[in-house]
């Protein structure tokens, strides 16, 4: 079943959490399957960082004919959320006030905005009721924020490799990132181009921390006798920068790692765990053992605040890139928290034993 690409319109104003106004919002979103009579079969996808509302490209290991999230059986959204490249309102696109492109005006826009974005766009798709909402990442902050904003909308959560609060860690690694674009010299143009070295280098940061020491001294290896620029992890930084630079820009990239900091569920809502224990949904957590970025810490803590969730720990070389890699994995413990959940049995470390994941139920 093909995807169908669509855009949301709104002309009214959008107001964002830190002060800043949205003349008019446009979200670009892909749909795949149909809304059934009983409005029960809605599966809304939130991607990544620089991902997009293509899902069925990005994840294909999970979503498409015979897969876990089927468009035969399920409909399924994944929206581009705000401030990134493909199509939703961003800095390339033109201020209705203006005439001309946001680029550095564009306002901040953090998690809570896009989740706001995300109701508009719900409300006019008639969508009353969400059968399961997924996201790692910055998807999975998505994900979090809006079983909190709307604790009745969401019947199952699934949480990847996310967090709470983005932590001093990771706000240093999105820093350091910014000011690679920041020292290129064409950074202060008001041009679609600009910042794009900069962006290079920032994308070979992200990498670093987006895998771990072990995974390059198995990918990247040195091969015998090279040296220079013929080192393996020498060409592949170069190539991922390259690579983003051919499908991104600059501005999306450092406005999306500001929203990636402004993570923080416990914002003017008493704090954390208060805002943890007012999420609904029937939620599982996975974490990825190998993840820098994202530490497992992270996820234990989701899992004991939220009210009877579930934890799973996947074992990846991939470190946080697992989220995207591990499809087979990631597939087999969701089912089988699926039948559990179909069977009201409280899970045991025993049933996880053959997919490799070490699996904790903490009590609410």
């Amino acid at each position: 079943m093909q995807a169908e690409f669509h855009h949301f319109h709104s002309s009214f104003s959008f107001d964002l959490e830190m002060g800043g106004v949205l003349p008019s919002v446009q979200l670009a979103y892909e749909t795949m399957g149909k809304l059934n009579a009983q409005k029960d079969n809605v599966v809304w996808i939130c991607h990544a960082f620089t991902g997009s509302h293509e899902v069925s490209d990005w994840w294909q290991g999970l979503v498409g004919s015979g897969k876990l999230f089927n468009p035969e059986n399920h409909f399924i959204v994944c929206c581009n959320i705000l401030g990134s490249h493909y199509g939703s309102t961003g800095p390339l696109s033109t201020n209705p006030l203006t005439g001309q492109p946001y680029y550095h005006t564009f306002p901040n826009v953090t998690i809570r905005d896009v989740v706001n974005s995300f109701e508009l766009l719900r409300k006019d798709l008639g969508i009353d009721r969400i059968k399961t909402c997924i996201g790692g990442s910055l998807g999975g902050q998505q994900a979090l924020e809006w079983s909190i904003i709307q604790p009745d909308l969401i019947e199952n959560l699934i949480l990847i490799a996310t967090n709470a609060v983005h932590s001093p860690w990771g706000i240093a690694f999105n820093e350091s990132q910014r000011m690679s674009i920041e020292v290129d010299p064409t950074w202060k143009e008001s041009q679609p181009k600009a910042g794009i070295d900069g962006m290079k280098a920032a994308r070979a940061t992200a990498l670093i921390s987006y895998r771990n020491y072990e995974t390059y001294q198995i990918t990247q290896a040195r091969q015998e006798n090279t040296t220079g620029e013929s080192l393996r992890a020498i060409s592949y930084q170069r190539y991922q920068g390259e690579k983003l630079a051919g499908r991104f820009n600059a501005y999306s990239y450092y406005i999306l790692s500001k929203m990636m900091d402004s993570q923080d569920v416990g914002r003017n809502r008493g704090g954390v765990i208060k805002a943890l224990k007012s999420v609904k949904s029937k939620t599982l957590v996975i974490g990825i053992k190998s993840d820098a970025l994202f530490p497992i810490v992270e996820q234990e803590y989701l899992a004991k605040h939220i009210p009877g969730a579930s934890f799973q720990v996947i074992d990846s070389l991939y470190g946080h890139d697992g989220f995207l890699i591990e499809s087979g994995l990631m597939t087999k413990a969701i089912r089988l928290w699926q039948k559990l959940l179909r069977l009201e049995v409280n899970p045991m470390a025993d049933f996880f034993k053959e997919l490799e994941i070490r699996h904790i139920s903490y009590a609410s």
